[in-house]
């Protein structure tokens, strides 16, 4: 089969990289719009933290935090993003997990976890695109060994 004719039914298929970059401003400007909250007050994150049952606050909150505000920072430029958006896989996972299991949230509250999961996860796997301050062969080498092995462990610790 010829997949040449393909292209027709993808006709974004050439735009790739300036799509991954449009996907990581969204994706980075939102977390950062949250993050920016939690960065400033440390204090008050870690006790909103605590409400919720994640004990130490402090200890899951600044994190948190930290990944919101730098690590969304990192995915907008392009900087380590596989390893920047495995952390933001973890991150949105543990959100929804527990918005599922531990409250009697609707769909509504928790659907932007799992959008939020998705596109990390689609980051992690396809890197930055060439778009990015940090793209180069040595790092997209370097995503292309963790993200596999990262993966791998996740799946070996959830089972």
């Amino acid at each position: 089969m010829d997949l040449s004719s393909l292209n027709s039914l993808t006709p974004l298929t050439d735009a790739g990289d300036i799509i991954l970059l449009v996907v990581r401003i969204i994706f980075g400007t939102t977390f950062i719009y949250y993050g920016r909250h939690k960065i400033k007050n440390l204090k008050s994150n870690a006790a909103d933290f605590e409400k919720m049952g994640f004990k130490p606050g402090w200890l899951w909150g600044t994190p948190v935090a930290l990944l919101e505000s730098f690590g969304a920072l990192a995915i907008v430029l392009g900087l380590f993003t596989g390893i920047v958006a495995i952390a933001f896989v973890i991150h949105m996972a543990t959100g929804a997990i527990w918005k599922i299991l531990k409250t009697d949230k609707p769909f509504t509250d928790w659907s932007y976890d799992l959008l939020a999961l998705s596109v990390a996860l689609m980051l992690a796997v396809t890197g930055p695109g060439s778009l990015a301050v940090m793209y180069t062969s040595i790092t997209a080498s370097l995503d292309q060994r963790i993200i596999p092995i990262t993966i791998s462990v996740l799946s070996t610790v959830s089972r």
